[in-house]
């Protein structure tokens, strides 16, 4: 499982890194630059994940395919994936452009209103380039070809930095433009990311000694896109569910004064990045459930999953300690304001609250996912966070009059519950696929005396 999973979880630190690096670059521009690419962020990936959701379907059909021994069938998974992927970049991007050219009517801070528009006009272009990479990635990962995506992200964090670092401020002869230099940044180190593994396809598929990926049939197939989507969709939507109430929570933060709003993208990243490691570890255990699957092996399968959850489960605690003990320095990486230092410090004590529950729901995300069930992690996803946290987050912060903790107490209600009913999913999930295989097992032939 680590073998798998550590570099599907550098992958999943350097994606998160990005924005990362985003934030603390335009940091000394002050909390309006801040809120504005934190806002400006989470406003394009809600969009962009349910396109990159709908392609988590690739997890499964790739890696069961991989586990029967069939790579025809996951070359040809692969082109399935970039076509769904080209079809569903254009309504994506479009559904943008409205929201960006709405942004001075949404209620957003008036120091914060005009850096995020001119953020989010440029940070919309990269979507096609994220969605092809998305499908390629999740085509190396069913594959266990993690390493040329944990090298791209990784790689892609320091071509996004330098990018930065010339763009926002204008070094070495290059325009100073702020914080829209910043979402440059982020679109340059995008397209790269997809044409790294462009490339790693291309090689590992030279030296494979398999049929060649480019003579694999590529006609378009509604069959194989449908059964894609009956997958993906499901996928999406709990993906949809769970960052688009962060990314909508985001925004409510973005209609409060700057330092609440910086605050609150600051804690944001330190508790994305925390996410990343039960992610990946998510990741991993989708792909070694589905290989076990694939073979008929569910014995193997309920090892894997509970592997990659009490690995995921470990490291949360490990990091909600972190939290507690050292909030401050944490913080202080991003912004030097006192103001700034004392909030985010408060609504780090409370990421500290959900770390366990997040960890195990992010883990059995991916476990159930290598079973073929993406449904159950929807249905939970909706109910927990729009039903009731976001609900929660809006009173508490807007009538009750608790500003930002508000909305981070009702975050985290949502992930708690979130986490507890998918572990219960997960027990029942798993016991139903071991006794029906057992069940379906031929009984030993009787031995002589």
């Amino acid at each position: 499982m680590l073998r798998l999973a550590v570099p599907v979880v550098m992958a999943e630190l350097g994606w998160m890194g990005m924005g990362v690096v985003d934030t603390l670059m335009v940091g000394p521009l002050g909390p309006e630059a801040i809120s504005a690419v934190g806002v400006g962020a989470a406003m394009h990936i809600a969009f962009a994940v349910f396109g990159m959701g709908v392609l988590l379907g690739l997890d499964t059909l790739v890696s069961q395919a991989f586990g029967a021994g069939d790579v025809r069938d996951c070359h040809r998974w692969l082109f399935d994936g970039l076509t769904l992927a080209a079809l569903m970049t254009v309504p994506i991007m479009a559904v943008c452009v409205v929201l960006a050219f709405s942004i001075p009517s949404l209620g957003f801070h008036a120091a914060v209103a005009p850096r995020l528009q001119s953020y989010f006009f440029v940070l919309i272009w990269s979507t096609p380039f994220l969605l092809a990479y998305a499908a390629c990635r999740r085509y190396l990962q069913g594959m266990h070809l993690v390493t040329p995506v944990m090298f791209a992200l990784i790689s892609a964090n320091i071509l996004n930095a330098a990018m930065n670092w010339l763009l926002v401020y204008g070094h070495l002869g290059f325009p100073r433009l702020g914080v829209p230099g910043s979402a440059w940044a982020t679109l340059i180190a995008r397209i790269y990311m997809f044409g790294s593994l462009v490339v790693a396809i291309w090689w590992t598929d030279k030296n494979s000694g398999h049929e060649s990926l480019w003579r694999v049939p590529r006609p378009i197939e509604p069959a194989r896109l449908r059964r894609l989507l009956s997958l993906g969709l499901p996928a999406a939507s709990q993906m949809l569910a769970e960052v688009g109430v962060f990314a909508l929570v985001t925004a409510f933060a973005g209609t409060l004064d700057p330092i609440s709003s910086a605050s609150h993208q600051i804690a944001l990243n330190l508790a994305g990045i925390a996410f990343m490691i039960p992610m990946g570890m998510g990741s991993a255990g989708a792909v070694r459930v589905g290989h076990a699957v694939g073979a008929g092996d569910r014995g193997r399968a309920a090892a894997a999953g509970w592997t990659a959850i009490l690995l995921g489960a470990a490291f949360m605690l490990a990091s909600g300690t972190v939290f507690v003990a050292m909030p401050r320095t944490l913080i202080g990486w991003f912004s030097s304001d006192q103001a700034v230092l004392t909030v985010g410090t408060s609504l780090l004590y409370l990421a500290a609250v959900f770390q366990l529950f997040d960890g195990v729901q992010g883990v059995i995300t991916g476990t159930l996912r290598g079973l073929g069930d993406t449904r159950t992690p929807m249905l939970v996803n909706l109910a927990a966070h729009w039903l009731l946290g976001l609900p929660v987050s809006y009173t508490l912060c807007f009538i009750v009059g608790w500003g930002v903790w508000g909305l981070w107490v009702g975050l985290s209600l949502g992930l708690i519950v979130t986490g507890v009913i998918l572990l219960w999913a997960w027990i029942v999930k798993i016991k139903q696929h071991v006794l029906v295989f057992q069940a379906q097992a031929p009984s030993p032939e009787p031995q002589a005396l």
